[in-house]
């Protein structure tokens, strides 16, 4: 556990736990009977199980833990049996006696109180601060869960109640830009400023030879010739484990595409909608981006070439917190924290872009990178142990930030990672040239 230089007050930590509430109750308010538990997938959690694990994991870090004793009695009888998702089984949680939708709501709402009385009472120590910000973030992570899984489950889209105006039509953004590369410090520094996981530490050198990288992600236009193509039938574009997962899933298409007469549709939430070409594809595993980049001559970026081409820029020593530099992210610089439920054109949004030119490189789509998660040298597990260390060398590194991402989880060196059979979540890519 690591702090930085420049930290949040306890009227900005307050702030950040109730944003996090209150988009928890608004993505889960409205889900009613079964809806709360849904099907049995192997992919999502049950709604209903979730958020008392939400309230859990705030009350075990932030009320509970104390450094050196076993966690304190949770207000909850068995909160660790229920929600521990160390301990519980994933294919139980459906079938565990979890409390009642308005008893999780109340005891999320005793939780909280009792961390605003800390606050109250103590301020902000660096203790206290860490645990904190470790709960809020972990709530705003588990939100775009939520988001994805009202799509496996083909539940109505959350009403975010935003009001912000959906961008006009952009169109494609083809092209790719050259990189010059050169040696550059991987992963976030200890004084750069806010929150940092384990994961990111720290930077480190790495050296990256020129690329050239794609100006935007694949689109479904894009996508779609490499499908007419028999791109899914082709052994030669897959791997083998690729083929294995294909040949399993007997896949012909993203998931949520739907053969029509006119064409390709695709299911958002709870409507069939015709496909937008020149949005990004999302919805695929690390195999399909793989085998697309195989089928176009192309490669995926690694992740030191990924955040190389958004956190530097051209004649300058510094990195950047951003793609488009140290302005906090907002509306204009990236389709983020949901507001248009859907992705927009990956020409959308030329304020975000990086210093090299490479377009939404924060929001719309998650993006594959070639690389498997691991640690970086020298790495340190922080006290919740299971974030990042269970999963290093099974999974696959993503960066970027997908429209159901909030802003405030994102800088350049934030990492994502997924098994590469993954594609319910809201995951794309972009290309390098080989």
């Amino acid at each position: 556990m690591t702090m930085s230089k420049q930290q949040p007050d306890a009227a900005t930590l307050r702030h950040m736990l109730l944003d996090a509430r209150a988009r928890t109750l608004m993505l889960s308010r409205d889900l009613t009977g079964g809806q709360l538990l849904g099907p049995r997938l192997t992919i999502v959690n049950p709604p209903l199980w979730e958020i008392g694990h939400l309230g859990w994991f705030q009350e075990l870090w932030c009320l509970r833990h104390h450094p050196g004793a076993e966690p304190a009695p949770s207000l909850l009888p068995n909160a660790d049996v229920l929600y521990d998702s160390a301990i519980v089984p994933h294919d139980a949680r459906w079938t565990l006696p979890l409390p009642d939708f308005d008893a999780m709501l109340g005891y999320l709402d005793r939780v909280l109180q009792g961390v605003l009385e800390r606050l109250e009472r103590e301020e902000a120590t660096d203790h206290l601060r860490y645990f904190v910000q470790l709960a809020a973030f972990h709530e705003e992570m588990h939100c775009e869960a939520f988001t994805y899984t009202r799509q496996s489950l083909g539940y109505g889209p959350p009403n975010t109640g935003t009001g912000v105006q959906r961008p006009a039509a952009a169109g494609p953004w083809p092209g790719d830009v050259k990189v010059e590369g050169g040696e550059f410090m991987l992963g976030a520094a200890p004084d750069e400023g806010g929150f940092v996981f384990d994961n990111e530490k720290w930077a480190h050198p790495v050296r990256v030879k020129p690329f050239r990288i794609a100006r935007a992600p694949v689109t479904h236009a894009e996508f779609a010739a490499f499908v007419a193509d028999d791109g899914y039938l082709r052994r030669e574009l897959w791997s083998g484990e690729g083929r294995r997962w294909r040949e399993q899933m007997d896949a012909d298409a993203p998931r949520y595409w739907l053969k029509h007469e006119s064409g390709w549709m695709q299911r958002v939430y709870d409507e069939i909608r015709p496909l937008p070409a020149d949005a990004p594809v999302i919805h695929v595993n690390w195999y399909e981006a793989a085998a697309y980049c195989r089928w176009a001559g192309r490669r995926l970026p690694t992740e030191a070439e990924w955040e190389f081409a958004a956190a530097t820029a051209p004649g300058s020593p510094e990195k950047r917190r951003y793609p488009w530099g140290g302005t906090e992210p907002s509306p204009e610089r990236g389709n983020l924290f949901g507001v248009f439920n859907a992705c927009t054109d990956v020409a959308a949004f030329p304020q975000g872009d990086s210093g090299w030119g490479c377009r939404q490189m924060f929001g719309n789509a998650w993006e594959w990178t070639a690389d498997w998660f691991g640690p970086y040298p020298g790495f340190v597990r922080d006290p919740y142990g299971e974030y990042s260390e269970p999963w290093f060398g099974d999974h696959k590194v993503l960066r970027g930030g997908c429209y159901a991402t909030r802003a405030g989880l994102l800088r350049n060196t934030w990492r994502n990672f997924y098994t590469p059979d993954r594609r319910d979540v809201f995951a794309g890519f972009r290309t390098c040239a080989t």
